[in-house]
């Protein structure tokens, strides 16, 4: 190349970094023009200090701590404790949550790659067949010719004014979300299996009951045929002592059957078979000491829930997403360069005489698009008001959720205290009217009229132990059931 053709192509640059100055400043220029006023969220997050709760917890112990992770010891029961290890590892629930947080990971990963250049590499070699009368010259017009080319291009989207960046933030975010999900359905997942397993214990004292009743009502028949013999009953009273011998019998059978259900539903969560829950064997849950309130649940419930967490996530996300949608209003730039060979018949492809290069901005300019970049903003608002709006109640919904534990548990307590003088009453009232049958000096009517109250009380005696079970659980999730936020966002950042 000679001198002339040197100044030639450093003329040629300077014009076209002339060219693209211009360009890039005609961009800056439309693109401040862009309209996005009126437009923004209306929402806004709600202080959980407004959610007045001070009376409805102020009857409460506040002496307590949170759950810890592995709350299920407290109930003293190791078999609950096999079955919910169990279901962590082999639920298929668990597993489709696992999934989707590595599919929004994924996602958040894709995003992420559109902050950096992108090379590739272009190898091509095309036969033509040149136009005689198009715009190659001879001695190419009319022939035909091999084309090599070999291209290695260099793209980057310069940005600006942060859209990539903040999309990328608004996919990390619901990844954040999905991997706090993944919490929140494990929870769901344990409290469900331990509510399941409380049934369970409570179809097998019902069980007790009934076995109870029956041997009871058989003592009673034997005894009523003594009376029949001797003359003091009737063959009526022969026939009714007869009758409620198969009515125990069928309840025995109907509590059985909803003890096989219950096997076969914890066996399903833990994603067994229905073999898995023949194995149960009968539960063994006790309370040693009712799961406090700690002192700071309003301020603390919003990091120790795993819904509330995920939600706020969520927020973030859409919040990014709004900044995403304002960039779009600016001028996209786009950064390329390319250099590689290029050659007619191959034979001189690897000469330096077959190099070719460039290199230039791209730009963009949003200057006339039907109000499709509004209409995008604006749902992105909405997207905002709405995710918002369900943190708020959410937020809502969890303090109605501690409070209406802490109402279940008084209510237990004070149904226990007259469950107890019942109980005791009743089970005098029969023991009495069955002394005066078996001496002479009562019927049978009056045996069976002492009897229903006392089975009466002593089934609501196994729903209460089954209440006062089922509302600690009910506490424990309520209160987050053990999830640690400092350890979620670590394990997360480090996927």
């Amino acid at each position: 190349m000679n001198t002339n053709e040197h100044s030639n192509g450093f003329s040629a640059n300077a014009t076209m970094a002339k060219v693209s100055f211009a360009m890039v400043a005609l961009a800056l220029m439309l693109g401040g023009c862009a309209d996005m006023q009126h437009l923004a969220p209306s929402a806004s997050l709600r202080d959980p200090g407004a959610l007045a709760a001070t009376q409805a917890l102020a009857a409460a112990d506040d002496a307590g701590a949170w759950p810890p992770t592995d709350w299920w010891t407290a109930f003293g029961d190791p078999q609950l404790g096999v079955l919910i290890q169990e279901a962590e590892q082999g639920s298929p629930t668990l597993a489709v949550a696992a999934a989707r947080t590595r599919r929004a990971l994924a996602a958040a990963n894709a995003g992420k790659a559109a902050l950096y250049p992108r090379a590739y590499a272009d190898v091509s070699s095309t036969r033509d067949q040149f136009s005689a009368n198009g715009l190659t010259p001879p001695p190419y017009a009319g022939s035909d010719q091999t084309v090599d080319q070999l291209q290695v291009t260099l793209t980057w989207q310069a940005d600006f004014w942060g859209k990539n960046r903040s999309a990328y933030e608004a996919a990390l975010g619901a990844a954040r979300a999905a991997d706090v999900d993944a919490h929140a359905a494990a929870l769901t997942l344990t409290t469900s299996l331990a509510q399941a397993y409380v049934q369970l214990q409570r179809a097998f004292e019902q069980r007790d009951i009934a076995m109870s009743t029956l041997r009871d009502r058989e003592a009673l028949l034997a005894l009523t045929r003594q009376r029949t013999v001797a003359g003091l009953d009737s063959r009526v009273e022969l026939k009714q002592a007869e009758s409620a011998l198969p009515a125990t019998r069928e309840q025995v059978a109907g509590i059985d059957e909803r003890i096989g259900l219950l096997r076969n539903q914890i066996a399903a969560l833990i994603g067994a078979g229905p073999d898995r829950g023949l194995a149960i064997t009968r539960p063994a849950l006790k309370i040693a000491s009712r799961p406090g309130l700690p002192s700071s649940v309003p301020v603390e419930l919003l990091g120790r829930r795993p819904d509330l967490v995920a939600q706020r996530w969520r927020v973030e996300a859409a919040s990014r997403n709004i900044a995403s949608a304002k960039a779009e209003f600016y001028p996209n730039v786009n950064l390329l360069l390319f250099v590689g060979l290029q050659s007619l018949s191959g034979g001189n492809l690897l000469t330096a005489a077959s190099r070719m290069g460039g290199a230039g901005p791209a730009v963009t300019l949003p200057i006339f698009d039907g109000g499709r970049l509004r209409a995008n903003l604006a749902g992105r608002d909405a997207d905002y008001d709405i995710a918002v709006g369900e943190y708020n109640q959410g937020l809502a919904d969890a303090m109605r959720d501690v409070v209406d534990q802490l109402v279940s548990m008084r209510s237990v307590d004070a149904q226990r205290v007259e469950q107890r003088s019942a109980l005791e009453t009743a089970q005098q009232a029969y023991t009495l009217s069955l002394m005066r049958y078996r001496e002479g000096l009562g019927n049978y009517l009056q045996v069976l009229s002492a009897e229903q109250p006392m089975l009466a009380q002593q089934s609501l005696d196994a729903e209460l132990d089954a209440r006062e079970l089922a509302v600690s659980i009910n506490l424990i999730r309520a209160l987050g059931g053990g999830f640690e936020p400092a350890a979620a966002l670590a394990q997360a950042q480090s996927r």
